[in-house]
């Protein structure tokens, strides 16, 4: 007797409907296949399937050969998502079920050997994916309810056991959706336990993590140990504008397909800060792997990836961020066929400026060669350095800063400005796809980004001094759009294209 089942998988970050077909003979010798492409997760569903259906009251066929295909079949399956829906397609195989009652059910959900359902990975675009396949029904276990529930026009049910699956589906007990969350008020007041209020000094470098936040802009701090570049980099979340829906779920889908949702949380409420350790492989950074998984670059999408100590990352993880820092997605391409995860991020990286960390530093004396501190800044390419929009120097504080506890504006005030800045650049680029300056192309710019001939001079002379390149010219007038529309300003101002310079110099006084 053969039954079919709906269930759900995932593709990159996309999931896609999967039938469930369960096949159940008599004849021939006694087997469990399962075929489909599934991985060695899938595979080993069967002695968990077997055992479950036992284990909650039903038959297993016996002497029977069981075949279990998966379709479309072309597509690898993955995880242990797909254990529920297998056996209750044995169910309905084997008529301890009727077929007609799982028709317009989507059903996910891994199973223990005594039937339990256990929580899975990727729940969230699961249910999406039923959104866009009109499957309006979906079953998942009780632990990921509230995360299908964010999805609206699907209703979600929690079971938490093989028997209660069975008893929702063919309507024998009462059963509800999971009611859905006010997530947008979530949204509206993300909680950010760090906050700049409790910054002391460095001034000029809030002003740049501002300008930074309300352009999207890529920013490198250059300064000694201790002087609070990390620090203030974990406070850039706190002033980037709230989150929207569409840009929740988002990073919420990556997040779910990666198994790192916090607990009872049905979405991301904050924009992500990933902070990867200087000793993460290329994998680990962009993402892939024999199994492709999201990277950190992807993890920080709509967020911060912030790189300390970036001379100590290797040279050529460094190089791979070259792509989604301008595409805004990662490509992984494998034999079998390619994955683009997204990638639209906030780069803030920091660094000492020579090994000992000491060469700007007025009170202590750097103790490393000239050839030290070469080989040290050469870790970071040109062509890296050059995709930075802006580098600000971060030096020591003074004593007088360290020491006295003067009152600093706080995050939801500095938010504020970056957010009527962000709704300017949303209504200026609203047919354009893009949400900020950063994202700007060479055609945009040059509509958007009109100066005077004053300005036109001004940063004339700042090519030929500092030797600028053409992707560091187009980065100057994005930020300096960004810092007029902190002003609220339609045109870009002498002021604006001087305060973008500045930005830029800091590396050839380094560097050069």
């Amino acid at each position: 007797m053969l039954a079919r089942i709906n269930s759900s998988a995932i593709h990159g970050i996309d999931a896609y409907i999967v039938t469930v077909e369960a096949d159940v003979r008599q004849t021939g010798l006694p087997g469990f296949a399962i075929v489909g492409l599934p991985d060695a997760a899938v595979q080993e569903s069967r002695e968990r399937v077997r055992s479950a259906i036992r284990n909650s009251g039903f038959r297993f066929p016996p002497s029977s050969h069981v075949t279990i295909n998966l379709a479309p079949a072309d597509i690898r399956k993955e995880g242990p998502s797909l254990d529920l829906p297998i056996a209750l397609g044995i169910l309905g195989a084997t008529g301890q079920l009727e077929e007609a009652c799982v028709d317009d059910w989507v059903l996910v959900g891994e199973l223990a050997l005594d039937g339990a359902v256990r929580p899975v990975h990727g729940v969230l675009p699961m249910a999406l994916g039923c959104r866009s396949a009109r499957k309006l029904r979906i079953a998942v276990p009780t632990a990921n309810a509230r995360e299908a529930a964010v999805v609206d026009g699907v209703e979600a049910y929690p079971v938490a056991s093989l028997t209660e699956a069975v008893q929702l589906v063919c309507g024998t007990s009462p059963a509800t959706p999971m009611p859905r969350e006010a997530v947008e008020d979530l949204l509206a007041a993300p909680p950010y336990e760090a906050d700049f209020e409790d910054v002391r000094g460095q001034e000029h470098v809030k002003r740049a993590l501002e300008v930074a936040a309300a352009g999207g802009h890529n920013l490198l701090m250059i300064g000694p140990p201790g002087s609070g570049k990390t620090m203030l980099a974990r406070r850039l979340p706190s002033i980037l504008p709230p989150m929207t829906l569409e840009e929740a779920l988002e990073v919420t889908k990556l997040y779910s397909i990666s198994g790192l949702m916090p607990a009872q949380t049905p979405i991301m409420p904050t924009r992500p800060f990933r902070s990867p350790h200087h000793t993460v492989s290329n994998a680990g950074l962009i993402g892939g792997g024999s199994v492709p998984r999201p990277g950190e670059v992807s993890l920080a999408h709509h967020g911060v990836l912030f790189l300390d100590e970036l001379p100590e990352f290797k040279r050529d993880v460094l190089e791979v961020l070259r792509q989604p820092l301008e595409d805004g997605t990662v490509t992984i391409s494998r034999a079998a066929g390619s994955l683009a995860y997204p990638a639209r991020f906030t780069l803030v990286a920091a660094m000492n400026p020579c090994p000992c960390g000491f060469l700007t530093d007025p009170l202590r004396q750097c103790t490393c060669a000239p050839s030290q501190v070469q080989r040290y800044l050469m870790r970071i390419s040109g062509p890296l350095l050059d995709r930075i929009d802006m580098h600000v120097e971060v030096p020591r504080l003074k004593q007088d800063e360290l020491l006295e506890r003067p009152r600093s504006e706080p995050s939801r005030a500095i938010r504020e400005r970056v957010r009527m800045a962000r709704q300017m650049q949303v209504a200026r680029f609203a047919n354009a796809g893009i949400f900020c300056n950063a994202h700007m192309g060479s055609k945009l710019i040059r509509k958007v980004c009109v100066m005077d001939e004053a300005c036109q001079s001004l940063l004339r002379k700042a090519i030929s001094q500092l030797a600028l390149s053409a992707r560091a010219h187009d980065r100057i007038l994005k930020v300096a759009r960004t810092i007029a529309d902190l002003e609220g300003k339609e045109r870009i101002d002498l002021a604006h294209v001087a305060e973008a310079i500045q930005y830029r110099s800091m590396d050839r006084k380094l560097w050069n």
